[in-house]
């Protein structure tokens, strides 16, 4: 009996001890309750702090565009409060200049009469010429040229998020561009891509970057799942650089190694009977602006490639020998570094306007010396009142006079009932049929003919403008304040 009771002492003292522990293991438990809930209310207080926090600093921000907006609208209303009262002044001065003239007209005296009648009719010459042209004009348009963009933050916004829930799977290996099925076509680009052989990351797709041609920035070209892609619309006779990465729900990869390559020279141009406009079905053209991009799943463009290593370990060159086409293509946005200080550019540089009344001229990046071009600018503001001027210029154009000033310019200008042709300050062909907002000016630049000619709404503006052109040549503009134009180049 004793040896049995003292087992089943020694069993439970065991139990006795994991009864012990599991009293203690609760009183753990109950003040992690406790500690949750300590925890949950600083952690709600920290969140909400940094919540009003942003709501503060957007407060702030609104504040401060909200004073823009008011200084925009104290500005329009002096401008045209101070033309009210210049007005007012001079009406009131023309009226009283009318009544004393009337009076004199009156005059039984003929010797008074003479002794001031000349004095009076120069007097009355000069008031006229005081309400010359653009006096009764306004200065200042109704219009707040003021656009907020809030879609980047509203995208930061919904990507608000703790780190903590982050799924951390890890992110891609840097993509491998495939030399042998990247090459160029005239100012067309194929890049192709794959993923390094031995990577298990899944992947949720690619970016594309490509610079601007110019050693600038790069820019988004193409997000998706493929791994082949052909950018259209790049600059003729321009060096790219291009670069891919690869993305998925836990972050983005570092790029791949930089491609360069060269678009083709601007190509011969045969003998065409296009008539005017240039028809998009049959000139095979699409309207895209500069980087815009077409997934191109056919094989790689024909023609011979061959590619040389640069000296940086990253970077690998590209050059394809190219095939000409029967017409020039090429897209162009509105040149910053070459416009008038007055011009004012959005919309990638596709859109220009000014700050100025007088005359303002803005040039296309991308100059013409052979080959067949067309593009449009539609009028997205008027009223009634400027003259914008359309046209090609040589790249040392005056830029603070109306374009056709000089001999550097061949322009059409054109109000809200009829259109010249300018060339050398020298005018000519007279003809009905203005610009209104919403309007289309097209501009047809066939180098082969050497002959520039221009449309209003798709049908011709008067004959052929100009004939025997020769030399480079870029998209010109020239524009006040009362308009805006975008550029639709290809």
């Amino acid at each position: 009996l004793f040896p049995l009771q003292s087992q089943l002492s020694q069993v439970l003292n065991g139990l006795s001890d994991r009864a012990k522990e599991a009293k203690e293991f609760l009183v753990q438990l109950r003040n992690m309750v406790q500690q949750i809930q300590e925890n949950s209310v600083e952690f709600e207080a920290c969140l909400v702090a940094q919540c009003d926090a942003l709501i503060d600093a957007l407060n702030r921000r609104k504040a401060q565009l909200l004073s823009r907006v008011n200084k925009e609208h104290e500005h329009k209303l002096k401008v045209v409060r101070d033309q009210i009262s210049h007005c007012t002044v001079k009406l009131r001065q023309t009226t009283g200049l009318m009544e004393y003239c009337l009076e004199v007209i009156k005059e039984n005296d003929p010797s008074g009469f003479l002794q001031i009648s000349d004095a009076l009719i120069r007097r009355v010459h000069m008031t006229e010429d005081q309400w010359g042209k653009g006096t009764l004009t306004p200065r200042m348009t109704t219009d707040f040229d003021l656009n907020l963009d809030n879609a980047p933050l509203l995208q930061s916004i919904h990507q608000l998020d703790f780190v903590q829930m982050k799924v951390s799977s890890p992110v891609p290996a840097p993509p491998i561009l495939q030399l042998e099925e990247c090459c160029t076509h005239n100012n067309s680009a194929t890049l192709s891509w794959k993923q390094p052989p031995l990577s298990t990351v899944q992947v949720e797709g690619y970016i594309l970057e490509l610079d601007d041609g110019n050693g600038g920035q790069f820019r988004e070209v193409y997000v998706g799942k493929e791994t082949m892609c052909t950018v259209d619309g790049l600059h003729f006779n321009s060096t790219y650089s291009a670069r891919v990465k690869a993305f998925n729900k836990s972050g983005v990869s570092p790029y791949s190694k930089t491609l360069v390559l060269q678009t083709s020279e601007d190509t011969q141009s045969e003998e065409q009977t296009l008539p005017f406009p240039v028809p998009l079905e049959r000139s095979q053209l699409r309207r895209m602006s500069p980087f815009s991009s077409t997934l191109n799943l056919q094989p790689s463009f024909s023609g011979r490639s061959y590619f040389e290593l640069r000296s940086s370990a990253h970077q690998l060159s590209l050059h394809s020998s190219l095939q000409s086409l029967n017409s020039a293509v090429a897209w162009f946005s509105f040149d910053p570094s070459s416009a008038h200080a007055d011009i004012i550019f959005s919309n990638d540089n596709l859109t220009v306007t000014c700050n100025s009344y007088d005359d303002r001229v803005v040039l296309g990046k991308t100059g013409f010396s052979k080959g067949l071009h067309y593009w449009e600018l539609s009028i997205d503001r008027y009223d009634n009142h400027p003259d914008p001027a359309f046209g090609v210029a040589r790249i040392d154009v005056l830029k603070d006079a109306m374009l056709g000033k000089d001999d550097k310019a061949w322009a059409m200008y054109v109000d809200n009932n009829r259109s010249w042709f300018m060339h050398n300050n020298s005018h000519t062909n007279r003809t009905e049929g203005g610009i209104t907002k919403g309007a289309t000016v097209g501009v047809l630049l066939d180098l082969t003919r050497r002959t520039l000619t221009f449309s209003i709404n798709e049908d011709q503006q008067g004959p052929v403008a100009f004939e025997n052109l020769e030399g480079l040549f870029f998209p010109a503009v020239s524009l006040n304040r009362n308009v805006q134009v975008r550029a639709w180049s290809g």
